[in-house]
């Protein structure tokens, strides 16, 4: 099943509020992530049928006006994507670790449905502006071909990026502070 995934960014927490509730009555979504971000912005998440979130992004786009910072819709989100933003994947092995930073959320948040879809790894979380000064990151694990692979397509097009990692073999105390 294709499921979409839009986002908002806005610089107003109250603007934000009030516009989360004029999204998912615009439309029939699931809100995925709907908080505070460093420093004092706002982002609201949803999910759901391709139609319903590009619905609900544009009414968030309308009501957001002048508070909107940045937006994102992707169509055909990869299945793993959101339980990495919500925290809840199930990661069974860490093999090798990439982490790509950057700059914005919405570009962490594209990065790493592009990674997962351009090779075979795992996305281990994508962290969003909370305590990390309004950016985002994600860390992902596979075989070290697949993990500078997936990081080489998730940086291609993207020109907020901070920097790159690739751990070839992570320390265990390492695989425990991330997981």
């Amino acid at each position: 099943m294709n499921i979409a995934l839009g986002m908002i960014e806005f610089n107003s927490i109250a603007r934000g509020i009030e516009t989360s509730d004029f999204m998912v009555k615009a439309a029939d979504v699931e809100i995925i992530k709907e908080s505070t971000v460093c420093p004092g912005k706002f982002i609201i998440i949803v999910s759901g049928k391709t139609e319903s979130v590009n619905t609900a992004v544009k009414e968030g786009i309308k009501r957001g006006a002048e508070c909107v910072v940045d937006t994102l819709f992707i169509p055909r989100a990869h299945e793993s994507l959101i339980p990495a933003i919500s925290n809840t994947n199930n990661v069974d092995k860490i093999e090798s670790i990439g982490v790509i930073e950057f700059y914005s959320i919405a570009s962490a948040i594209k990065a790493a449905d592009t990674a997962v879809k351009a090779a075979n790894i795992t996305l281990i979380e994508v962290r969003i502006g909370y305590a990390v000064g309004g950016k985002g990151f994600v860390t992902l694990t596979g075989e070290i071909g697949s993990v500078k692979a997936a990081v080489k397509s998730a940086i291609m097009e993207n020109d907020l990026l901070v920097n790159t990692a690739v751990i070839p073999r992570p320390s265990k105390k390492v695989i425990v502070s991330l997981l």
